[in-house]
């Protein structure tokens, strides 16, 4: 019996059908599509079973599922490894091609050519197409092509380049679900693919506060967030629709939106960044790495507010504040002087955006050890963060509910943590 031939749409960091590169292309196929979704294990078995990303990414895959149940059609969702999954899919399947979105991650990259190299070897046709980004790799550029180190004048450039193709086109999908495939696959449960429900949960988007973004976005109790960060980090919005939005709205929210690109650009063009400073010049810094001092700042008992009251909100919600995680960071790396991997790892757990390259990227900069970083003798003072962006102690009350029943003393003071710090940079960088 002759297997049906099928082409194929992935869905990774884009769990939308609205406004998708690679499936807008998948549906001209003259084949039908089936849309798949792997749950990685890969991924997967470093993360705890009630993971809130995890339910995240299932609670968002079951209203995709349901938009396509509306047209007859299904997603289909596999859990393993990608290549046992895509070798069972070539077995299943007659795939005449495979869509998908492009993803910037060394191991994304890796992935994507194995799966590409299988494809080929079954007579399967790969296609990936730009979604997560408005640039890519090394679309922004100096003059001798090499990628920018310093955030201003890629900026600048993403400015100049963004004007000449603006409005950015939205891709009109909707016009041919039709041509999805005719299929009734059952949808697993979050435990059927081994993980349960989290008392933390993603938060919708809410773009009305991104008007007055500039004016609010330095003060945690205003809470004027967009909450935007998860859903951009998973695709459930479209950048192209955001950022032709943003443009007309709020210069300074559309600067967040291109150092999200610059940092992405940074993570392709320099991988190293993953495990390794940026300059290798810090690589002589000795870091103290206390265990008891980093479960101090873990669990939000440093004695400063600000820092405290931004872990414990990271450790109830998996969100902080922007603000405050510059705080928190300065404060494990410089008062602490413990690397920058400890809390990239932490975040890396907790939060519910997180991103590599943002987040590699921003802790290196608080670090002083990437690139277009803070100086290494600026050391945030957690005192004066509090007094100058909380100062009626909203925030920190909210998150420190015994702030004013006799707060423990920091446990360091801040002028001897600040002359320790510039010190130790100070021998430790290799001239």
């Amino acid at each position: 019996m002759s297997k049906q031939k099928v082409s194929i749409f992935w869905f990774r960091r884009d769990l939308r059908l609205e406004d998708n590169v690679a499936l807008y292309h998948a549906l001209q196929s003259k084949y039908p599509v089936i849309a798949l979704f792997i749950f990685d294990i890969d991924i997967l078995n470093s993360l705890p079973i009630n993971d809130a990303r995890v339910g995240f990414i299932h609670d968002s895959l079951q209203k995709i599922n349901a938009q396509l149940n509306a047209i007859g059609s299904s997603l289909l969702i596999k859990n393993g490894t990608t290549k046992a999954v895509w070798e069972s899919l070539l077995d299943e399947f007659d795939i005449s091609e495979v869509f998908y979105n492009k993803d910037y991650e060394p191991y994304a990259i890796r992935r994507d050519l194995t799966i590409n190299a299988l494809a080929k070897e079954n007579n399967s046709m790969c296609f990936s197409f730009k979604d997560q980004v408005i640039f890519e790799e090394l679309e922004i550029a100096k003059a001798d092509g090499l990628p920018y180190t310093i955030y201003t004048p890629y900026k600048n450039k993403w400015l100049e380049k963004y004007k000449s193709i603006a409005p950015l086109p939205e891709y009109d999908t909707q016009s041919y679900f039709s041509n999805f495939h005719k299929s009734n696959f059952d949808f697993p449960t979050l435990e059927q693919i081994g993980f349960e429900e989290s008392n933390i949960k993603v938060q919708l988007h809410n773009l009305t506060q991104i008007a007055n973004y500039h004016e609010t976005r330095d003060f945690p109790a205003v809470d004027s967030t967009s909450y935007l960060s998860p859903h951009l980090r998973f695709g459930t919005v479209s950048i192209r629709k955001l950022v032709n939005w943003a443009v007309r709205k709020n210069d300074v929210f559309l600067s967040e939106l291109i150092w999200r690109e610059f940092f992405m650009q940074i993570l392709f063009s320099f991988p190293k960044v993953v495990s390794h400073n940026f300059k290798s010049a810090y690589d002589g810094i000795q870091w103290r790495n206390n265990e008891e001092d980093f479960k101090r700042w873990c669990s939000g008992t440093t004695g400063y507010p600000m820092v405290d009251a931004g872990m414990r909100q990271l450790n109830a919600t998996g969100y902080m504040h922007n603000r405050v995680r510059m705080v928190v960071a300065s404060f494990l790396c410089k008062h602490l002087l413990i690397n920058w991997q400890w809390g990239e790892a932490y975040f890396a757990e907790k939060l519910l955006d997180y991103d590599l390259s943002a987040n590699v990227g921003n802790w290196q900069w608080a670090a002083g050890t990437g690139c277009d970083a803070a100086p290494y003798f600026r050391v945030f003072n957690p005192d004066i963060q509090l007094k100058k962006f909380d100062e009626k102690g909203v925030y920190i009350r909210k998150w420190i509910p015994e702030f004013d029943l006799g707060y423990g003393e920091p446990m360091i003071e801040h002028a001897f943590a600040r002359d320790r710090a510039i010190a130790t940079y100070k021998a430790g960088i290799l001239k």
